[in-house]
């Protein structure tokens, strides 16, 4: 069977994509829209087609009569693409428009999982900046959490200790607009205390099938502190959400969920990754995102040795039932280490050289993903984004994976690179 697909975006979790759908018997030919400097070794790239794009996306799948398109980032999600495809009767791999807000919205997710017992951190929403000062001013219990309404590639969450903080960060999000229209509401939260992981699922909106378990590192530094990113690592599994606790998370998280969604008419086929915090009294919900994560795509798909293209045309058809179990999941750990830019998540510098990806990439085991690289005239690559490169290893134990993938890091150089130093510390104290 030759089949073709189309990925849309251009980062670390893409690369991933395009990787694992390479790898299916069932795939001929990848192609990536607008891809970067290393998607274009295993993709035929679209470097000047936008995400946002929708016609030139639609044309060409018209056109190159692609078999699935699969979505990759949540903003042309919330923006409809997938709604615009299915109009064209094009078949697409992810939530439409509706759907979509469920990561679109703090509000709307918050909103539904009231209605269905979805448990979640206590919140209150504002869309007056002065009602929502007010409120934190009478505020007795720290630390709290201010999120922006809408999409903030990841940062437009604060969690303040105090007063001053939280004041600080209201005025970032609704006086000055740091997160543009996402801040014009916002909701404040309880901080809710104990340990992250993410669950993916894919669903057709009545069938889920969920994904090997993984877990993120959000914050710039070592220890979880400075300001939120995209994500500097991950690993899979999770341990702290194996076993009876992802049981638990089913069955009183994602079940409820898609239950909602359908009894509200919203037909869902695509992701869903459900942020968890793991607390004493059992798995709350964090965040919902529309789509996969990144940087745990990248460590769940080299996990995942059933046929993914398979997996996701049969969600985008709305037949997951005939795939009669889970994904056949590598059991070995796996490790990810994101690379990036000298000053990131604020301002950084482009278009630098990058030195010994072939030399890390020769390393048993490892992948080097990646999220913001661009091809030179001359053949090289340079970075081209905050978070650089995603640098990826299956080993026999968290140790073993872990060790690896910092080796692989030691071999790439570009100037300012920075990494975190603790990824996947947390998994070798769990087991």
């Amino acid at each position: 069977m030759s089949k073709k697909v189309l990925v849309i975006g251009s980062g670390g979790r893409e690369h991933a994509l395009c990787v694992a759908l390479g790898r299916s018997p069932q795939v001929s030919e990848v192609f990536c829209a607008p891809g970067n400097g290393g998607i274009e070794d295993v993709a035929t790239c679209l470097p000047d087609v936008l995400v946002s794009d929708f016609d030139r996306l639609a044309d060409f799948a018209v056109n190159e009569s692609i078999d699935l398109t699969v979505v990759g980032p949540e903003d042309p999600l919330v923006g409809g693409i997938v709604d615009y495809f299915k109009e064209r009767e094009l078949p697409v791999f992810g939530p439409t428009k509706d759907g979509a807000q469920l990561e679109g919205s703090k509000v709307f997710a918050k909103k539904l999982m009231a209605r269905h017992n979805v448990p979640t951190a206590a919140y209150v929403e504002f869309d007056d900046f002065a009602a929502a000062k007010a409120h934190l001013t009478e505020q007795e219990w720290w630390p709290v959490v201010l999120k922006a309404d809408g999409l903030a590639a990841g940062k437009g969450v604060a969690i303040c200790q105090n007063r001053a903080e939280a004041l600080v960060a209201l005025d970032e999000m609704m006086v000055e607009k740091r997160f543009g229209d996402a801040g014009e509401r916002i909701v404040i939260e309880e901080f809710l205390r104990g340990e992250e992981a993410s669950v993916h699922i894919v669903t057709d909106g009545t069938t889920m099938m969920v994904l090997p378990t993984a877990q993120d590192h959000k914050a710039i530094h070592d220890g979880d502190k400075g300001p939120n990113t995209g994500g500097m690592g991950a690993y899979s599994p999770a341990p702290i959400v194996e076993g009876p606790m992802l049981e638990k998370v089913i069955r009183t998280i994602l079940v409820p969920l898609l239950n909602g969604l359908r009894v509200e008419g919203i037909e869902y086929r695509g992701s869903i990754f459900a942020g968890l915090m793991i607390t004493k009294g059992g798995p709350r919900v964090v965040e919902f995102n529309a789509r996969f994560g990144d940087p745990e795509t990248e460590v769940m798909l080299p996990r995942i040795q059933s046929d993914l293209y398979e997996i996701l045309h049969t969600a985008a058809t709305g037949k997951l039932a005939d795939l009669a179990e889970g994904p056949a999941v590598d059991p070995r750990p796996c490790v990810a280490v994101v690379m990036a830019s000298a000053g990131y998540p604020g301002s950084y510098p482009r278009g630098l050289p990058i030195y010994g990806l072939e030399e890390a990439g020769q390393l048993p085991g490892v992948t080097v993903y990646h999220a913001g690289t661009r091809r030179r005239k001359d053949g090289g690559l340079s970075t081209a984004g905050g978070r650089v490169l995603c640098v990826t290893a299956l080993g026999d134990s968290f140790a073993a994976a872990r060790t690896r993938a910092y080796e692989a890091t030691a071999q790439i150089r570009f100037e300012g690179a920075y990494k975190r130093g603790d990824i996947a510390n947390r998994a070798l104290g769990a087991v």
